[in-house]
């Protein structure tokens, strides 16, 4: 079963600055680990949003946004799509991600949802 493992968190960087190096090494770490294991499909983060757009449907009219999403608590910060054998392996896998985030970068809050994904010819 494929399940994506979304992290949310701030993107005020005012109180805690940015990723320390050492979390990223780590999740670089953890990712390798998971994909010798046959665990890992893909994985990435994302830029700040001011980078980036919102397309929303509303009231019948399409509104495009751009970012940075201000009105937002909190905004997508990266992803990971696992093949793993249940939803409890998937928890155990945002735990050992959302361990990292408090070894190396404690001033960090957020959160890391698990989503099981529709295979392929499956429908909603």
């Amino acid at each position: 079963m494929r399940y994506m493992l979304i992290v949310r968190g701030s993107e005020s960087f005012d109180r805690s600055g940015p990723p320390p190096m050492e979390l990223m090494e780590a999740i670089g770490k953890l990712g390798e680990e998971a994909a010798k294991a046959g665990k890992m499909v893909t994985m990435g983060g994302l830029r700040h949003s001011s980078e980036g757009a919102r397309v929303r449907l509303k009231g019948g009219k399409i509104i495009t946004t751009d970012g940075p999403f201000t009105e937002s608590k909190e905004v997508l910060g990266g992803f990971t799509i696992m093949n793993l054998a249940s939803k409890a392996e998937a928890i155990k896998e945002a735990e050992k991600f959302m361990e990292l985030h408090r070894r190396f970068w404690p001033e960090w809050e957020g959160e890391s949802e698990i989503r099981l994904m529709y295979e392929e010819g499956e429908h909603p």
